[in-house]
């Protein structure tokens, strides 16, 4: 199946029709399920344009930005699609925040509809009340559970419709996760998501009948949106949505063997978190055909272990918000699975790799990622000098990654460009000395930060969980990373704690660890 399958009202304006041809060949096929509620195609595409007319009642119409403080559910997924029918903006909101940083993002998009959940109420109160806004509010929640003055969700309800709208026309304004500081929007078009829409059809090789997802990233995020549910749902796939705040990994790896699923996307964390699992093993996985990861770079350990036990190719790929997830992929690769490498780049994804002079490097050297293709954000919202710095002349986003490739054209992500330690005049990448620190047996979970430094300018330090019951010591591990780096990468300082700051997508906020040692 491919993008010439679709009719040309599809291939083009509204990316949500896209969705409609499909429901037309997949009409009483599962489209989600959810701990037993399951919706069809079409009834996924009937819903969201009812719900895209009733948000017309309620004043949202085409530029107008939709905030989607949900939780996964399948509320969520007809949210989104309704919003994109009703030619408005679907703003994704983390739906761990607190009022403080639910604020920002109420301002930034002067949002005209928040669509929530009852159990996150209290907190949109509180941001409502800080910011003096006064948008519609739409909650999910039996009849006892939404507040008066609330519109019921189902209540959303109004005549089928779907506005037609230019491809470069904002369709999602996402946010990018605040791993450096404060979030920004980031606009992303009904182009940029057709074309990670018609991507997917060129890497998964999976039937449509037999397509099955196990979405369990935040569906807020970019990539659990996209790659684990919209993909999957464009082909007329099934996408069995979990709840990442609960995330179980034996509960992932039973739901793997009692439904078949084929596809599964996720962070590092996750894995090792099933590799670790004294179940890991005795589940059948066989069934999976696409397992894959992103976000933060998955050890190569960890890596080994699953492919060895599960039998299936675990591919580690790379993208941001900015570029509507993926830009580059082990799946669907020339030369095969190259473990440690975030394969190649999508067919139409240009990059290159550049020194800080802005001249591109050979194969084998490092430098900062450049991307460019159909997928690339409009700009950042409000933000024009960002938005311009953001990019080069030729009009290459630039990443702030440093990476390099090889001669086969892999790409290997080195480290964050603004993550990278000096000390002393040498230069450490912090994933380096993370990823020998996770080949110790009484290591969990670790981050290296640069932290400030009198002599060198900054020294090496790393936060390091230990695993259940283990006897390391700090020192151990101190001369573990000594015997095995050259003299100035190994920490000088290492510190145990019960855990490392994450955002919901399993990015260590490192700028947090920095903050309490600078505090």
């Amino acid at each position: 199946m491919d993008k010439s399958a679709f009719g040309e009202d599809a291939r083009s304006g509204n990316v949500a029709r896209l969705h409609d041809e499909t429901a037309e060949r997949h009409a009483d096929d599962l489209a989600l399920e959810m701990h037993g509620t399951e919706i069809t195609h079409r009834q996924l595409r009937d819903r969201s344009a009812r719900f895209a007319g009733g948000l017309r009642e309620l004043g949202a119409g085409p530029d107008d930005r939709v905030l989607l403080y949900l939780p996964n559910c399948p509320e969520y997924v007809v949210a989104t699609l309704g919003t994109l029918k009703a030619g408005a903006v679907a703003s994704p909101m983390n739906p761990q925040y607190k009022a403080r940083e639910i604020g920002h993002q109420l301002r930034d998009t002067e949002a005209s509809v928040v669509v929530t959940h009852a159990a996150l109420r209290e907190h949109l109160t509180e941001a409502l009340r800080e910011t003096d806004r006064s948008p519609t509010v739409v909650t999910v929640g039996g009849p006892d559970a939404v507040p008066e003055g609330d519109v019921p969700f189902p209540e959303v309800d109004g005549d089928p419709t779907t506005v037609e709208r230019e491809s470069e026309d904002v369709a999602l304004q996402p946010y990018t996760s605040g791993t450096t500081g404060q979030p920004k929007g980031v606009l992303l078009t009904h182009r940029n998501l057709r074309a990670q829409a018609f991507s997917g059809f060129e890497l998964v090789d999976v039937e449509p009948d037999e397509d099955r997802s196990l979405a369990v990233l935040p569906l807020y995020h970019i990539t659990g949106f996209v790659h684990s549910t919209w993909q999957t749902l464009i082909r007329g796939g099934a996408v069995y949505v979990r709840d990442p705040s609960r995330w179980d990994a034996e509960d992932a790896m039973r739901t793997i063997e009692e439904e078949g699923i084929t596809g599964f996307i996720g962070v590092a964390a996750m894995y090792v978190d099933l590799v670790n699992h004294e179940a890991f093993g005795e589940y059948d996985l066989s069934s999976l055909r696409e397992t894959g990861q992103g976000g933060a770079k998955m050890p190569v350990a960890v890596q080994e272990e699953f492919e060895s036990v599960a039998g299936v190719d675990t591919w580690e790929g790379y993208g941001l918000t900015e570029t509507t997830a993926a830009t580059h992929t082990g799946a669907g690769t020339t030369f095969g699975h190259k473990l440690g490498t975030i394969g190649q780049p999508l067919r139409m994804t240009d990059c290159k790799i550049v020194d800080e002079s802005g001249e591109e490097v050979p194969p084998g050297e490092e430098g900062e990622l450049l991307v460019r293709g159909p997928q690339v954000m409009k700009g950042y919202h409000d933000l024009p000098e960002a938005s311009e710095q953001a990019f080069t002349e030729s009009g290459y986003f630039r990443t702030g990654d440093v990476a390099r490739r090889d001669a086969d054209n892999y790409y290997e992500i080195i480290d964050r460009k603004k993550h990278m330690i000096n000390t002393a005049g040498y230069n450490v990448y912090p994933s380096e000395v993370e990823e020998l620190l996770f080949e110790h047996e009484g290591v969990a979970d670790a981050a290296v930060v640069g932290i400030p430094d009198e002599r060198r300018g900054e020294t090496v330090k790393a936060f390091v969980v230990p695993t259940p019951e283990t006897d390391v010591t700090p020192e151990e591990l101190k001369q573990f990373c000594l015997d095995n780096l050259a003299e100035y990468k190994h920490p000088r300082e290492v510190e145990f704690v019960e855990e490392l700051p994450r955002t919901a997508s399993g990015k260590v906020q490192k700028f947090k660890l920095v903050e309490d040692e600078e505090s």
